[in-house]
């Protein structure tokens, strides 16, 4: 194939991506079927990438992280996308949990949290959905009522990822009787608080391997210090700054796994014969994989674009839907189509490919729906 290379890459995220490469075919590839079956990775997982500089990449050095930019958490995201996994939590963790901390929360909490969530001593989370509430964010039930100085949390959660090993969870919460989004404040609970407890890990289609669970709050104290910030009636907000970058991770996770889709078909259609001769002679082949090729190349050249955007800050709420939206579609297509090359084979769970199918699936739906996605986009145009 013609070899691109994205205008934001230098030699720094090269190496960034080489040790993330190595790591992952050492410490990862080898142990997915057993994340899969246990439906979490082993807590030391954690501590090795933490070690190895591979966790919060992109926050300030002055709180333990990497003091890199979003495209060193980009490089990490592509990384595992290729090594077929979505077990590990990692990109929530350090791409979303940590920045929501670093952007909103005080001094005392930066400096207490970042460092060990950089390290990986600290697994964190963000309790946005409910059991009856998905992307209506205004709508959550979850209270935290504050009581001199202390919130006293009430409320379940439900879709939490990383929810069975997180130590700190950022939980949206309801802080007075407004309706709407004025009430709503993001409150920091630790795991070892008494009155909270985590349900089941969730039996999901894809991403087997990731501890996605339901979380639930009842009487859960915690001191008015954990607020997130210094004002109540702001979580709003600072959600609705922050998911533009979630969107954007999950976009270059959908191009990354087309492009290990393409590639892992690309390789098995010219390897496996039929009718005496590959699979890839035959102009059905040829054809399919030609458009998947040039799907792929117009999505990294969008995704490209709207990264370099984000690093000058200039990124907007309607583009990164598009590419939310956009990405995850085709995507899912692209995994449809390379499946459909590898036969029966396809179908089988060893190869990578039938995950990749499974695990895209999902991208449609978190980080808010594509249907949310269009909406967005009208009302700009």
């Amino acid at each position: 194939m013609t070899t691109y290379r994205s205008a934001w890459l230098d030699d720094d995220l090269d190496a960034l991506r080489e040790l993330a490469r190595s790591f992952f075919a050492k410490e990862l590839t080898p142990n997915i079927d057993k994340f899969i079956e246990q439906h979490h990775v082993d807590r030391d997982f954690w501590n090795k990438a933490g070690a190895l500089g591979l966790l919060c990449a992109s926050i300030p050095e002055e709180y333990g992280g990497g003091g890199g930019t979003f495209a060193h958490e980009a490089v990490l995201i592509e990384e595992q996308a290729k090594a077929f996994d979505t077990s590990w939590g990692a990109t929530l963790h350090s791409g979303i949990v940590a920045h929501y901390l670093l952007h909103y929360g005080t001094e005392e909490q930066k400096r207490k949290w970042l460092p060990k969530m950089a390290t990986g001593e600290v697994v964190g989370a963000i309790a946005m959905t409910e059991p009856g509430t998905g992307s209506d964010l205004q709508s959550v039930k979850t209270k935290a009522i504050r009581e001199g100085d202390e919130y006293v949390v009430n409320g379940s959660k439900t879709f939490i990822t990383n929810g069975s090993q997180a130590d700190l969870i950022i939980v949206v919460a309801k802080t007075d009787t407004s309706e709407g989004a004025s009430g709503i404040s993001l409150i920091l609970v630790e795991a070892d608080r008494p009155g909270f407890r985590r349900g089941r890990v969730l039996d999901k289609v894809g991403q087997k391997g990731q501890d996605t669970s339901e979380l639930f709050f009842e009487d859960v104290r915690v001191p008015v210090s954990n607020l997130l910030g210094t004002q109540e009636g702001q979580g709003f907000v600072q959600l609705m700054q922050q998911l533009p970058q979630e969107r954007l991770i999950i976009a270059v996770g959908s191009v990354a796994g087309m492009e290990a889709a393409l590639e892992v078909t690309l390789r098995y259609t010219k390897e496996r014969h039929a009718f005496g001769k590959p699979l890839f002679a035959f102009q059905n082949t040829k054809f399919t994989l030609a458009e998947a090729a040039t799907e792929t190349r117009v999505a990294r050249v969008f995704l490209d674009d709207c990264i370099m955007r984000h690093l000058r800050g200039e990124l907007d709420i309607p583009t990164v839907a598009m590419a939310k939206w956009w990405t995850t579609d085709r995507a899912m297509s692209v995994a449809d189509e390379c499946l459909q090359l590898h036969g029966g084979y396809g179908y089988m769970s060893e190869y990578p490919i039938s995950r990749m199918w499974t695990d895209s699936r999902v991208q449609k739906i978190y980080g808010g729906t594509n249907e949310i996605m269009k909406e967005i986009i009208a009302r700009s145009l």
